[in-house]
């Protein structure tokens, strides 16, 4: 009995040793095949031109809702929504219906159209999926067409898989948010609410990043955004010859209110994004002044050496309060003549919570000067204040992120720029950025010539984004 035993030991031991490398080849086959679907679908979407000069994003829209269909999603659960004038700028709308209906659901929103591109201006074919050197190159191979493709594809496997969520993953690819004549997502809010409603949505705008050998820095996840709003201040007046000139200048007018504002600094005011972000950021922080400045901040953001400190950087400095600038300036109709014209634009970026119309009165008090009359130059945006960041939230982001990216920090930060975020968040979505996406310290390109993303740092946020929003649509 014994000898037997021992003899069959010493089979399983060799059947052990025969077998596992069949399995993990089996399971690096698997694995391998996994990423090359996802690989094709994310160079199918990128090499189709969303431009909103002559690309299309109902093409891209079309083909990603095809990629649904063949995985086995229902036609009445995928559709290409567009409004009769605006055939070009279609959107996605797709669902994973959950075994719950009461229990809510969670939508996954990314953008498909990107900023302009002239092949004559590029290294390469900017609608052409390049792998060089650890990079895909593309336009819009960052911004926004990887969350886009990831979003796609997870749902892609999910059906594969069979999986069954607590509650709806819906699914929406929209067009606009880079510029052009037509934003789908407003007009979604409006025509299609109940395919935009959700607990909360994932969306692009965190602040994830590599460091200079391209190893991860830290994973960000957006909380809240700034408002942009332009502003036009004007000045007029009678004009007349320029040989015979007077002090009351249109021009004069204008450039030293101008001076006043340029010099003017908005009141610090930190939420609950900002103080985390510097609090996780002064424990990574390198330069120990700069540290220093961001425990300080925290404690009492009425430090003015602190804020001296942190506001040599632009975008912290913009992080902390609204901010306010000059970026076109026009005037004066003839070389020898008085101007009885002059016009500037400035260009805000309003801290969540305050209304353009409030900030454009602030912006009468600190030119000072009644002769400059100022408009807002667009409808503003939606006001809402930053979403809260709550254990369902950053709970299992944290787990997944500890798992892919062990010690490296989860930092919440406000985004000085804009998404589509403040859309779904003033229609009563709680809207984050978060990706896993990791940019390079030039930024990966985004809006700039050779847009590029790291094929690592693609392939863990695809990763990352797969196994939280499981998580997610399983939780409570």
């Amino acid at each position: 009995m014994r000898g037997k035993t021992k003899t069959f030991l010493l089979t399983a031991a060799a059947l052990s040793a025969l077998v596992a490398p069949a399995l993990a080849a089996t399971s690096a086959k698997a694995q391998s095949a996994d990423e090359a679907a996802f690989r094709g679908l994310y160079k199918e979407l990128v090499e189709i031109n969303t431009t909103a000069s002559v690309g299309s994003c109902t093409a891209a829209a079309q083909a990603m809702g095809a990629r649904l269909k063949a995985a086995g999603f229902a036609d009445s659960d995928v559709q290409v929504v567009f409004p009769d004038e605006h055939p070009k700028a279609g959107a996605l709308l797709a669902t994973l219906h959950g075994k719950d209906p009461k229990a809510g659901a969670i939508l996954l929103m990314a953008h498909i159209d990107v900023v302009e591109a002239k092949r004559e201006d590029w290294e390469r074919d900017p609608f052409k999926l390049v792998e060089e050197n650890g990079y895909f190159y593309a336009r819009g191979a960052s911004d926004d067409k990887a969350m886009a493709a990831i979003f796609t594809d997870s749902l892609v496997r999910y059906k594969q898989e069979g999986f069954k969520p607590k509650r709806d993953i819906k699914l929406a690819l929209t067009c606009g948010e880079e510029g052009g004549q037509f934003n789908s997502v407003p007009w979604l809010l409006e025509k299609y609410p109940q395919a935009m409603k959700a607990d909360f949505a994932l969306n692009e705008g965190d602040d994830s990043q590599l460091d200079e050998k391209g190893q991860p820095r830290l994973l960000g996840i957006q909380v809240g955004e700034k408002v942009y709003m332009d502003y036009t201040l004007e000045v007029t007046n009678a004009g007349g010859h320029s040989s015979r000139p007077i002090k009351d200048n249109a021009i004069y007018h204008l450039a030293n209110g101008l001076a006043r504002l340029g010099a003017y600094d908005f009141p610090i005011a930190l939420n609950d994004a900002t103080k985390g972000y510097y609090e996780q950021n002064a424990k990574i922080e390198p330069d120990p002044e700069v540290a220093g400045a961001m425990r300080a901040m925290v404690a009492n953001p009425g430090d003015a050496a602190a804020a001296a400190i942190l506001a040599r950087d632009p975008g912290r400095n913009s992080m902390m309060r609204t901010t306010c600038v000059a970026t076109m300036v026009e005037a004066g109709h003839a070389p020898n003549a008085l101007p009885q014209r002059a016009k500037a634009n400035v260009n805000c970026r309003i801290l969540p919570g305050n209304d353009p119309k409030v900030i454009r009165d602030q912006l009468q008090e600190i030119v000072a000067d009644p002769a400059i009359k100022i408009t807002l130059a667009q409808d503003p945006d939606p006001v809402s204040p930053p979403p809260p960041l709550t254990p369902r939230i950053m709970a299992p982001a944290t787990k997944v992120a500890a798992k892919i990216w062990p010690g490296v920090p989860f930092i919440p930060a406000m985004l000085t720029g804009a998404t589509d975020g403040r859309f779904t968040n003033a229609a009563g979505v709680p809207t984050y950025g978060l990706s896993g996406l990791m940019a390079g310290v030039d930024g990966d390109h985004i809006h700039g010539l050779n847009e590029r993303i790291q094929v690592k740092a693609l392939m863990n946020g695809r990763q990352f984004l797969y196994e939280v929003v499981k998580l997610y649509a399983d939780g409570k």
